[in-house]
């Protein structure tokens, strides 16, 4: 048993070994042993448990060979066998680990049919959503002294970025995820004594990156990731606990209309130094327009809500196609909106411009903080806003995607004045000749 005593377990790495959730994911930012702590969590399960089968993946067979494969030889040196043909470790009590990856979209199919009481996802964020979820097809057992189990390590960014962050993050569900089986165990640089001793230079270079970059890989932020629009967003600044509004702060909606589409309506508080609170969110789908009328009326009752802004193009004409929203031919969704006593205001629909108000209300004001923020209760927003991506077509506008609470954000904004507007540059009068003194009226 020389490998369990060799190398202890910081307290982040303990709480990672205990784990028995149906999904458990490790780390958040460099440095904090990750890769060390899954090989010691797989040896640790098949040691313990005779026959088990486990499956340790990295994305590509480079990183797999050098992040598990050759230290797995030298640690289990004696403890357990290598097969170089099939990638598999096995123990004396009729364990293996079974090392993998998953290169391309096509690599995943390798796996099935096959089974596997545990599943370990090193770097979960470099794998697909698609990647992950055909991997759960294949984490099943039956066994009754053990349940099945999937372990990922990861660090924000990548192309996994978005559903590592729903799942383990934002604890945003779906029909069939069961929020009781997701765990998730911060781990920093700081946590780790043993690189923090042996490589004090390391924690000094994450600590010199750009902000960015710094919020990322030293401090694990998952706001922050390639590609990223709003990169000034940051939850613990612009993210608040709820608090009691006052009454003479003015109110108003914002609404992005969606039917098959999600429709987002928020809520917004103007402080008197013209600083924005989105202090209530609704999220719906398939909803018709009176009934998203009536839901955001009763939301609002007893809130004198001076406006309600929407997109122009509620206003065009859609013929028979308004039966799906409730209303006749040739009406148009605002009127049914009005009918249902929701008057509704055509917002300024300028993209870049629109774009460029939110981010001006990110930034800081003279005090300090920023001219925007929002309740933490408003939980599509504050998800989808940091996953806004840069278009591709187009350097100065955010790319389409899942961004119908920032749309409403944006048509909100932008009926305010700017967070932040420029000083007022007095500049002396110029005078016309004409309007000079003469010196027949005196001057000289």
């Amino acid at each position: 048993m020389k490998l369990i005593l060799e190398g202890l377990p910081n307290e982040r790495q303990k709480e990672f070994f205990l784990s028995r959730a149906r999904h458990t994911a490790y780390g958040g930012a460099r440095g904090g042993g990750k890769s060390w702590a899954m090989r010691r969590k797989f040896v640790l399960l098949a040691i313990r448990y005779p026959s088990l089968n486990l499956l340790l993946l990295r994305r590509t067979l480079p990183e797999l060979r050098e992040n598990h494969l050759i230290p797995l030889q030298r640690e289990l040196n004696g403890i357990a066998t290598y097969n170089s043909t099939e990638r598999v470790f096995r123990f004396p009590n009729g364990s293996r680990i079974k090392l993998g990856y998953c290169d391309t979209a096509q690599d995943i199919y390798q796996y099935q049919g096959q089974e596997y009481a545990v599943i370990g996802m090193e770097e979960a964020t470099h794998f697909t959503q698609e990647q992950m979820q055909f991997l759960t097809t294949c984490n099943r057992t039956t066994r009754q002294d053990f349940s099945p189990r999937m372990y990922y390590t990861c660090n924000p960014g990548n192309v996994g970025h978005a559903w590592v962050k729903r799942l383990f993050i934002d604890k945003i569900y779906v029909d069939g995820e069961n929020p009781e089986d997701y765990l998730f165990i911060p781990a920093r640089i700081y946590d780790n004594k043993a690189l923090m001793t042996a490589d004090p230079g390391y924690v000094r270079q994450l600590e010199a990156l750009p902000e960015e970059l710094r919020r990322a890989h030293l401090d694990g932020d998952w706001d922050v990731h390639q590609g990223q629009y709003f990169r000034e967003f940051s939850r613990k600044k612009h993210v608040i606990s709820p608090f009691t509004l006052p009454s003479h702060w003015r109110r108003f909606r914002s609404m992005d209309w969606g039917y098959n589409d999600p429709c987002c309506v928020l809520w917004h508080a103007v402080d008197g130094e013209g600083r924005v609170y989105t202090y209530r969110e609704m999220y719906v789908r398939q909803t018709r327009a009176s009934e998203v009328a009536e839901l955001a009326k009763k939301l609002s009752e007893g809130e004198d809500i001076r406006y309600t802004v929407a997109s122009p193009d509620m206003w065009q004409k859609r013929g028979t196609v308004l039966s799906t929203y409730g209303g006749f031919e040739g009406e148009t969704l605002a009127e049914l909106f009005s009918l249902s006593g929701m008057t509704l205001t055509p917002a300024d629909n300028s993209r870049v411009a629109g774009w460029n108000r939110v981010r001006d209300f990110l930034a800081d004001k003279p005090d300090g903080l920023p001219g925007w923020q929002c309740f933490d209760t408003c939980k599509n927003l504050i998800r989808q806003l940091p996953m806004l991506q840069f278009d591709n077509r187009n350097c100065e506008d955010a790319a389409d995607g899942d961004d119908h609470a920032p749309e409403a954000l944006r048509y909100g904004l932008m009926s305010r004045p700017r967070a932040n507007p420029e000083p007022v540059i007095k500049r002396a009068k110029a005078y016309d000749p004409l309007e000079l003194p003469s010196r027949s009226r005196g001057w000289s």
